[in-house]
């Protein structure tokens, strides 16, 4: 069965318990893994965890991704605007994938609004904080029973 979704976190992530409460939920990265690992196991997903605040890092990770994961739930933070390299890697990488964010990014400001991996994903989950993360993993579940 393929099971097994990498949630990727990308560049100020680890910041989260920091970062504007107005957008974003006063729990850190730590714990918004813990709750979403709690989710994929309500979905019978087996979920690992990774965060860089290095485009390259991020981007060879995705090159590897495949030998470690059937499906990626993505937060590339600020890079989900405007790096292609990232968006080049994912869609080297070809796996189900889904785009989620805590901030609903197509509310706020003009920038944030333009997705460059939004066409290679499921969909994307925004704005609903972190029960955000539990609809994504639904998302991607069923992404990646049609992908079999």
């Amino acid at each position: 069965m393929r099971n097994r979704v990498a949630v990727m976190h990308g560049v100020n992530l680890d910041q989260l318990g920091r970062r504007d409460p107005e957008h974003y939920p006063q729990i850190t990265l730590t714990e918004l893994e813990f709750k979403v690992g709690r989710f994929a196991r309500e979905f019978g997903l087996e979920a690992t965890f990774f965060q860089t605040n290095h485009e390259g890092e991020f981007c060879e990770w995705l090159h590897e991704a495949s030998e470690r994961a059937d499906g990626l739930l993505l937060n590339p933070g600020a890079w989900t605007h405007y790096s292609y390299a990232i968006r080049d890697a994912l869609e080297v990488c070809g796996l189900p994938a889904v785009e989620v964010h805590l901030s609903a990014v197509d509310e706020r400001e003009e920038w944030r609004r333009k997705s460059v991996i939004r066409d290679l994903c499921a969909g994307v989950v925004q704005g609903r904080g972190v029960d955000g993360y539990r609809d994504a993993l639904e998302l991607l579940r069923s992404s990646m029973a049609a992908a079999r």
